[in-house]
């Protein structure tokens, strides 16, 4: 089964951190960009973070620029988004997505052209 599978989500207090994964399984991400996305209640899907195929360019939104960081292994055929310094605000849903980009285009490109999504994973920032 083709699928990518996030993990690493949970409630954290304002501050703290936490590392999301988005593990591919039934295909290799070498392949594809890959964007990190989230979506708050009621706020519309955001694009916050990309890493390209090669691993050379990264992307990130204001919100999140100098707090998360994001990096892929190969071997693990993995990619992962540590976020620090988390924020009340970073409470969301978090999504990461393949596309066939080889760079990091932007984020509506990569959202409508993703080939594969991931089911989710909820972080919630809270005292």
């Amino acid at each position: 089964q083709l699928q990518l599978v996030e993990s690493g989500g949970g409630l954290v207090q304002p501050g703290g951190s936490l590392r999301l994964s988005c593990a591919a399984s039934g295909f290799t991400l070498d392949y594809y960009t890959i964007g990190w996305f989230r979506q708050a209640p009621g706020k519309e899907r955001e694009g916050i973070s990309c890493i390209s195929r090669s691993g050379d360019s990264t992307n990130y939104a204001d919100s999140v620029k100098g707090r998360f960081t994001i990096s892929r292994d190969s071997a693990k055929n993995t990619v992962y988004l540590q976020m620090n310094s988390l924020k009340f605000e970073d409470t969301a849903v978090y999504y990461c997505a393949a596309s066939s980009y080889y760079i990091c285009v932007g984020y509506s490109a990569q959202s409508e052209n993703a080939r594969y999504w991931g089911q989710g994973t909820q972080v919630t920032v809270s005292s």
